[in-house]
């Protein structure tokens, strides 16, 4: 795989962890990174700072230059950006990590035949953690897969999915861990409130949290991991008990729906 010339539209967080994570483990397939935001000089300066890369208001003198473009703005921005956009292109790879970004839209609103992906990290793409689901559009090709390959493994695993699975995951991969973070929360707050000290509370949270995800990682079947916590007429069980007549399972699968639902509706502001 030749250099390449990455344009990202965007300097936001994800924005800096897809480019950071390139430049940390990807570093010598980079010619360049030029990361574009037209509101926030004081925002790219401190990129360009930090990273070395280039900065620019006015992403439009760069394109032509790059080989894949990554949109990293709010989906309701999308549209218009992509119109803007498809004047300026001569088969560059195009890439949006924005969530309810179909591969539909983007083909519809860029030339002909040119090669897209969506892609949707989570925010542990920060530390290079993210499970990313990703999905090609038709005119993707060797060499640009290879591309994208290379972007996700600068923030972690991932996974190829159908559009639709992308759509219907999103509440699963990128927005759960805001899920799970409440969660944390309110077990913070109860141990907080048997006199252990905030500090102490999330050492003993965090670490629960991360050894059991370690567990599961390892292969484990949840509902195995579950009933060998659990004993029958026990503690756990007590608290399992609590969960299921609040409607725990109802509450999560709820949940899931309402942020697909939000994030589709977004897209089509």
């Amino acid at each position: 795989m030749s250099k390449q010339r990455i344009l990202v539209l965007g300097a936001g967080r994800m924005a800096e962890a897809i480019f950071a994570g390139l430049l940390r483990t990807q570093r010598e397939y980079i010619e360049e990174i030029v990361v574009a935001n037209r509101s926030d000089k004081s925002r790219l300066h401190e990129l360009q700072e930090q990273y070395g890369v280039t900065v620019t208001t006015d992403w439009r003198e760069h394109v032509r230059s790059a080989d894949t473009v990554l949109l990293a703005m709010p989906p309701q921005n999308h549209r218009d950006v992509l119109r803007e956009l498809a004047p300026h292109l001569q088969g560059q790879l195009v890439v949006t990590v924005a969530a309810g970004i179909g591969i539909g839209l983007l083909e519809d609103l860029l030339p002909a035949r040119t090669p897209v992906a969506w892609v949707m990290p989570n925010t542990a793409a920060g530390i290079g953690e993210s499970i990313s689901l990703y999905t090609c559009g038709q005119h993707v090709g060797p060499e640009q897969r290879d591309v994208l390959q290379m972007i996700l493994a600068g923030i972690g695993e991932a996974a190829e999915c159908t559009e639709q699975q992308v759509h219907d995951l999103t509440a699963i991969t990128g927005s759960a861990p805001a899920f799970l973070y409440a969660f944390a929360e309110e077990l913070e707050a109860a141990a907080q409130s048997y006199g252990v000290t905030p500090a102490t509370a999330r050492k003993l949270v965090a670490q629960m949290i991360y050894g059991s995800a370690a567990m599961l990682r390892a292969g484990s079947d949840p509902a195995e991991l579950r009933d060998g916590v659990t004993t029958p007429g026990g503690a756990t069980a007590a608290g399992l008990r609590v969960m299921e007549e609040r409607g725990f399972s109802d509450m999560m699968q709820d949940a899931v729906r309402a942020t697909n639902a939000r994030a589709r509706y977004m897209a089509n502001e």
